[in-house]
């Protein structure tokens, strides 16, 4: 789909308008049916969306949930990092189950499961059997996400692809923005319980759309794709690929940078600097309306300057806001506004750098989006994991562990964008 309202035939390469049919499709493919351009965009939303809903809503929460359960810090912090780590870990499995079956069954699955646990969670009465629920939670988030972007190259080349994508990480902006401050008000009118069975509504009302009105949009099924030796050959041409590692090692900086600032935020803003939760709340949501800002300009920079050009100008704004979030600290004005302020430039970055990185990483696979999608992920979630464990050991009652992880992964990006991104970033040169 593109800004004219046109579309790319499943697994096809060329563009053609929605009052057309499909292109003709093998007859493994016969479930395949082109989607709406509408449709499409607010699915792919939802279904992205539900990342942010599993962290942004419950963050406000999570200082009260830890002392609640009577955990010490660093096992709260387990409640996202297991979360994240069952999120990239299950898309490994998700992702050639996807290719194998088609993105619709695994995208049901995904979302039943997905609420269950979320039930399962509000109602833990332990922080051991929070744990385990929010890792059931994540690993059922990888099915969701992996179907989404791997939807994405089913429909669209990499440069439309982007744009489409940025328009749907557009929604995920207008979602995110909503999280932070229902989750902080949710809190404290109604304790942290209440946060975190928000998530089972979410879950059931996208289940809902994705059943009553998401067809199939995969065109050619692969039957082998479960057997070993197939999977061995799909992971080996995805991952000697040198377009796949200058993306997803984009996404991952890119990941790495917001996921620092999640997982430490809600305590520095909340315990070191005394803000109250609701006032957190809508700390997050003013960052989330930054990164939704971004993916405007992701759009009209696509449109003047193609996929590399937009990146190496993303990175400018990356190591800008990191780099100026650690000067004014040092400098000593440690106030909300004054982190805020610089860690904007980051997430405007943040909006540019996600929708060129996940699509520049599957945009080579067109028959094996689902295991490059899954790759994909699964190294944005290891590197989360990492992150959320050296958060929680560093954490001392100041702001420096949320310091200094921002500027490591704003640098770490920008050289990303700037050297691999340029050398690797067009598969047509890289095939």
């Amino acid at each position: 789909m593109d800004d004219h309202g046109t579309a790319i035939a499943p697994g096809s390469g060329t563009l053609q308008t929605m009052s057309t049919p499909p292109l003709a499709a093998p007859a493994a493919s016969a479930g395949a049916v082109p989607v709406a351009p509408g449709l499409a965009v607010v699915v792919l939303a939802l279904l992205l969306s539900i990342q942010p809903v599993t962290t942004d809503l419950y963050l406000p929460a999570l200082p009260a949930l830890t002392r609640a359960l009577g955990a010490p810090v660093a096992a709260g912090q387990l409640t996202l990092s297991a979360l994240l780590l069952a999120f990239g870990c299950s898309q490994l499995v998700w992702g050639p189950l996807a290719d194998r079956f088609g993105r619709r069954p695994v995208l049901l699955a995904g979302l039943c499961i997905y609420a269950v646990a979320s039930v399962g969670s509000a109602l833990a009465p332990s922080m051991a059997l929070l744990i385990a629920w929010r890792t059931a939670q994540g690993a059922a988030m990888g099915a969701v996400v992996m179907c989404a972007r791997a939807i994405v190259r089913d429909l669209y080349t990499p440069l439309v692809g982007a744009r489409a994508m940025s328009k749907a990480l557009t929604g995920l902006g207008l979602v995110a923005c909503l999280c932070a401050p229902l989750g902080g008000l949710l809190t404290e009118w109604l304790g942290w319980r209440a946060a975190l069975l928000a998530l089972t509504a979410y879950a059931l009302g996208t289940l809902a759309l994705v059943a009553l009105r998401m067809p199939e949009t995969l065109a050619l099924r692969n039957p082998r794709a479960l057997q070993p030796a197939t999977l061995l050959r799909t992971w080996g041409l995805v991952l000697r690929h040198p377009t796949f590692w200058a993306y997803s090692l984009l996404t991952t900086a890119a990941y790495g940078g917001l996921f620092t600032f999640l997982a430490a935020s809600s305590f520095v803003f909340i315990e070191v600097l005394g803000l109250t939760r609701t006032q957190y709340g809508w700390v997050l949501l003013s960052t989330a309306l930054a990164y939704f800002t971004g993916t405007f300009v992701c759009r009209a920079l696509l449109a003047r300057h193609g996929l590399r050009r937009t990146v190496a100008l993303a990175g400018a704004l990356s190591i800008s806001g990191g780099t100026l979030m650690a000067l004014v600290a040092w400098m000593g004005w440690h106030q909300p506004w004054a982190l805020l302020l610089p860690f904007y430039l980051f997430m405007l970055g943040h909006g540019i750098h996600q929708p060129c990185g996940q699509t520049g990483a599957v945009g080579p696979f067109p028959q094996a989006a689902g295991v490059a999608s899954a790759l994909n992920g699964f190294m944005m979630m290891l590197a989360a994991f990492a992150i959320g464990g050296w958060v929680g050991t560093h954490l001392n009652g100041t702001i420096w562990p949320l310091v200094h992880g921002v500027w490591f992964w704003s640098v770490a990006l920008a050289l990303i964008a700037w050297t691999l991104v340029q050398k690797f970033g067009d598969p047509h040169e890289h095939g």
